[in-house]
């Protein structure tokens, strides 16, 4: 049987940079699950499970404008330092949560710190980075 859109499927990865080292693993936790072809992971992602079979295990290079894409200036903004809690000092690289208008959180890294205000960057970590996974399928469940 092989995966086809629609199909839930239980994989181990492991994700890489260019430069060899790991950003995430599945190893030693619980397999990802996710419904194949639907867009719940990364286009990339998504698109290389397609067709695999039980226990089929392979490797995928991903661009990054199918993985989080390229990076997008209008996603740096300039705040205040007096919107930021005062107990906290700003330092350039330290990641915030934010609350979107609908609740969600949204990360976003300080990239600029001056004494009236601090730049934040809300593109995912990810973005502009090329991807290699290695993907072994553990389960399928046809949809």
């Amino acid at each position: 049987m092989t995966i086809k859109k629609g199909d839930k499927v239980k994989v181990h990865y492991t994700g890489t940079l260019d430069d060899g080292s790991v950003f995430d693993s599945s190893e030693g936790k619980d397999p990802l699950e996710f419904e194949a072809g639907t867009g719940k992971v990364i286009k990339g992602f998504d698109a290389a499970v397609l067709g695999m079979k039980k226990g089929e295990e392979k490797e995928v290079n991903i661009p990054a404008a199918e993985a989080y894409g390229e990076p997008n200036d209008q996603m740096k903004q300039k705040v205040p330092r007096d919107q930021l809690p005062q107990d906290q000092e700003p330092k350039v690289g330290t990641m915030l949560a934010l609350a979107s208008p609908d609740g969600q959180q949204v990360p976003a890294r300080i990239t600029e710190v001056t004494d009236k205000d601090i730049t934040i960057d809300l593109n995912h970590p990810l973005a502009g980075k090329n991807l290699t996974f290695k993907i072994k399928v553990e389960e399928i469940e046809a949809a």
